[in-house]
């Protein structure tokens, strides 16, 4: 794999989990989200106004865009595993920013994740 190859992949991994992040940002800005028939039109309108949303979905699209490009160069096969790397970065920036729990079983899985994307780079 190309130094650009893996640039677009970690580009559009990053993306991806910037974001959730912000996704999550939203929903705590807004707290327990339960849509019904009478606030269907009022949620919509607070999360289409809410610059974390916003956010969020601008990244997403932008992520895709990388990501059509990075899956141009490297077989999907390689590419889409490395997807993982969000999750380490999701776990660690969630404990950071909003104060999740890093348990012993999930630095364990960030552990494995790790290796993994290791090996999957390497071949």
């Amino acid at each position: 794999m190309t130094a650009t190859s893996f640039g677009l992949i970690l580009a559009g991994v990053l993306l991806n989990a910037t974001a959730q992040l912000l996704l999550k940002a939203g929903t705590n800005a807004l707290g327990v989200i339960t849509p019904t028939a009478a606030n269907v039109l009022p949620l919509a309108g607070a999360i289409a106004t809410n610059p974390h949303f916003l956010g969020g979905f601008a990244c997403y699209g932008i992520s895709v865009l990388i990501w059509i490009l990075a899956l141009s160069r490297v077989p999907v096969g390689i590419a889409y595993p490395m997807l993982s790397i969000g999750y380490v970065v999701n776990a660690l920036a969630a404990w950071y920013l909003f104060g999740e729990a890093l348990t012993g079983g999930r630095w364990l899985g960030i552990g494995l994740v790790i290796i993994g994307v290791y090996l999957l780079a390497r071949s």
